[in-house]
């Protein structure tokens, strides 16, 4: 079982009564339990429309969705989902200790158990020491960071994160792809979407590129930048003219491989490629 599946998954959005636009076209897509999936692509790609539907916000023109086995026409389906939004709405009135618990007591929590999470999610998330700060006087990251804990707090399966570092600064960024990894080693799925491809290329385990609608392009990141055109070797001992020889010539040089295989591009060179191939598709 799954902990997302789409089938056909498809939006039309109607912009007047004779002309419509195609949000996602026949999107076909797994994400699996306890992995980390980055679902990327440029702006109107679709990246946003898609968790819209996954969470049953968008009603489907065609296709089906379903979260651990459950279409998302069920509400019991989101009761195992965490969400945070591309632009979350906060009350910046509140501190927050209190926002986390307002997200909890929306949840059906209640009492000791209740605030044991509050203390858990703000030290998993380094707020620790600003929960009694109002969220008036959090920056960007501080937000986001405030907005996983929220996600977090009934404990779901599944996290869906909708650009969770846009607008943080670089340090703040690298704190939230490191709680990524932090919540992949406790065994959550999650979703993300972004276009920040080298944090993407360093928390996921699958990617998958959507351009106008349709996915382009899928697989595990490392099978995605191997560079089937080349192969280099690794090796240690090897003197400097010995490094022209091949495979046969180590051995003789007494020199040992440490790795070998195909090198590696980047997300970012692997998406502008795909981009611009399915660009000259269209032509």
């Amino acid at each position: 079982m799954h902990a997302i599946e789409t089938k056909n998954l498809t939006k039309h959005f109607r912009i007047s009564w004779r002309r419509k636009v195609v949000g996602l076209d026949q999107l076909n897509f797994i994400v699996r339990e306890g992995e980390v999936y980055g679902l990327l692509g440029p702006n109107g790609s679709g990246k946003s429309t898609t968790l819209k539907l996954v969470l049953s916000l968008f009603q489907p023109t065609e296709g089906e969705a379903t979260i651990f086995g459950r279409s998302v026409e069920e509400v019991a389906s989101r009761v195992s989902v965490g969400f945070l939004p591309e632009n979350p709405y906060f009350y910046r009135y509140l501190t927050g200790e209190e926002t986390v618990r307002f997200f909890g007591r929306l949840c059906g929590m209640r009492g000791r158990k209740l605030e044991d999470k509050i203390s858990e999610l703000l030290q998993l998330v380094g707020l620790e020491i600003h929960r009694h700060r109002r969220l008036a006087g959090y920056s960007k990251g501080m937000l986001q960071r405030i907005g996983l804990a929220q996600a977090l707090v009934h404990d779901p399966k599944l996290l869906l994160l909708d650009e969770p570092t846009a607008g943080v600064d670089p340090i703040g960024s690298i704190e939230i792809r490191n709680m990524i990894i932090k919540l992949k080693q406790m065994g959550k799925t999650v979703l993300i979407c972004s276009h920040l491809l080298d944090q993407v290329q360093d928390v996921c385990d699958r990617v998958g590129i959507l351009y106008y609608g349709k996915m382009i392009l899928e697989g595990e990141v490392k099978d995605l930048l191997a560079r089937k055109d080349q192969f280099q070797f690794v090796c240690e001992g090897l003197n400097e003219a010995a490094r022209v020889r091949v495979r046969d010539a180590i051995a003789q040089h007494g020199a040992r491989i440490v790795t070998e295989g195909n090198p590696e591009t980047t997300l970012e060179q692997l998406f502008l490629q795909s981009v611009r191939q399915a660009e000259q598709d269209k032509k």
